[in-house]
């Protein structure tokens, strides 16, 4: 996962999203409102609202591009579990929550990168 992930505010606008993601090298951001997190805007998402005609990205919300409810696991959960969810929803990120704060983000990519540790391991 990624541990201590950026974050934003469901009133930013899309084209400060797309510069957090840039400047971080991440393709996730879980959207907050206070303390709660209330969506997950993806890269995908961004491009997507940057390529449709007559959209200004600076004038567009993240809130209104995000995904809403987003997978939450706390930092104890099974990864055979977060993994078989994430196949089962067709989603890309489980954001992490411990005690109500937002501690990771865990992606397709971090379950790529176990299987390859765990493929690489000696028998």
């Amino acid at each position: 996962m990624t541990p201590a992930p950026s974050t934003i505010a469901r009133n930013e606008s899309v084209s400060v999203a797309h510069r957090i993601m840039r400047e971080a090298n991440i393709g996730h951001l879980p959207v907050m409102d206070g303390a709660a997190v209330i969506g997950i805007l993806a890269e995908r998402d961004v491009l997507l609202v940057e390529s449709l005609p007559g959209v200004n990205p600076t004038d567009m919300r993240v809130e209104e591009a995000m995904v809403p409810h987003p997978y939450e696991v706390t930092p104890e959960a099974a990864l055979a579990e977060v993994v078989a969810t994430l196949l089962d929803r067709r989603i890309g990120s489980a954001i992490v929550v411990d005690e109500g704060e937002v501690v990771g983000v865990f992606t397709t990519v971090d379950a790529l990168r176990a299987l390859a540790d765990l493929l690489q391991r000696p028998e």
